[in-house]
């Protein structure tokens, strides 16, 4: 029998992370949303897929929580999307109630799942989750890290005009203008970056990197990325059933790692069945440790709002 994913929210990243997952067929798909109508069809859109894409793997599409009962993995993507102008913290007070009652049912159902959050402001949200579950910290986590690395993969793979494959990037921090890029810890082709680019060529792609989702907000005008943010959360989940300590960045609680408390953040995590395995300590430079304890400071301005 194999596992259940659950996916809260049929909108496009919903939509693309539960299609990603049913062409991993690695598990039984459940798309949920409080719109009647929108994730069955949707649900049965994909499921028809399989015939075409080569999987044999049904998406359940449903307005009803029972269905979710005994998830392994609960991909949280309801919320509001960021419009032009609207960062993601103007976000925070309606989301916040959102993820809590998503967060309720799940766990009242699927008591041993690991909550992944993708909703934003995504930092906030998964210290929220985290609080309102109850859960072991290792049970919730957030999807951000992995996209950012993405994003800044991707920008210096069109630099050197290179295949993305053979570039590693890694980002930290907070998923918004104080994520933290770290070059130092960059590689293209196993070369670091820092000796392929050029400081100014660097801090360009880091500029780019953090206005990353900002950017395709701005050329989309009525909503936010989802490709990259749906794919994001199903390889995650994927590492996740797959309980091998693949090292992904992920937003993590942090009590004590890169000298900070209290405080959910990106940093790089073994992932397996339980959700964090371990959080692994990178030998960050100077300014990007201190930029990872600017985010934190940031982040935590935030959290008085969740109380409002």
């Amino acid at each position: 029998m194999k596992p259940k994913i659950t996916v809260v929210g049929s909108g496009n990243v919903g939509a693309q992370a539960a299609y990603r997952l049913a062409q991993r067929g690695m598990a039984d798909v459940v798309l949920l949303d409080i719109v009647e109508g929108i994730p069955q069809g949707k649900g049965l859109d994909m499921s028809q897929a399989g015939y075409i894409d080569g999987f044999d793997c049904q998406v359940l599409g449903t307005n009803d929580y029972e269905a979710t009962k005994n998830s392994a993995v609960v991909i949280i993507t309801a919320g509001l999307a960021r419009k032009p102008g609207m960062s993601r913290d103007d976000l925070i007070t309606k989301n916040a109630a959102i993820v809590k009652s998503v967060v309720e049912n799940a766990v009242r159902l699927s008591p041993q799942a690991v909550l992944l959050l993708v909703t934003n402001p995504l930092d906030v949200m998964t210290y929220h989750a985290l609080k309102i579950s109850a859960l072991p910290p290792q049970q919730v986590l957030g999807m951000a890290p992995l996209l950012d690395a993405a994003r800044m993969a991707y920008f210096i793979s069109q630099e050197l005009q290179l295949p993305i494959q053979s570039v590693y990037a890694e980002v930290l921090g907070s998923h918004g203008d104080l994520m933290v890029p770290a070059p130092s810890l960059c590689t293209v082709n196993g070369r670091p970056l820092t000796e392929v680019l050029s400081p100014e060529r660097i801090k360009y792609i880091v500029a780019k990197t953090t206005n990353g989702g900002a950017e395709i907000v701005s050329l989309l005008k009525t909503g936010s990325a989802y490709y990259a943010p749906g794919s994001a959360a199903a390889r995650m989940a994927e590492a996740i059933l797959n309980d091998k300590g693949e090292v992904i960045g992920s937003c993590c609680y942090l009590n004590g790692e890169y000298g900070l408390k209290d405080v959910c953040l990106g940093v790089p995590a073994k992932l397996g069945r339980q959700g964090i395995k371990e959080i692994v300590k990178l030998n960050l430079s100077e300014p990007e440790l201190a930029a990872l304890h600017q985010a934190a400071e940031s982040v935590k301005k935030l959290f008085p709002i969740l109380n409002h």
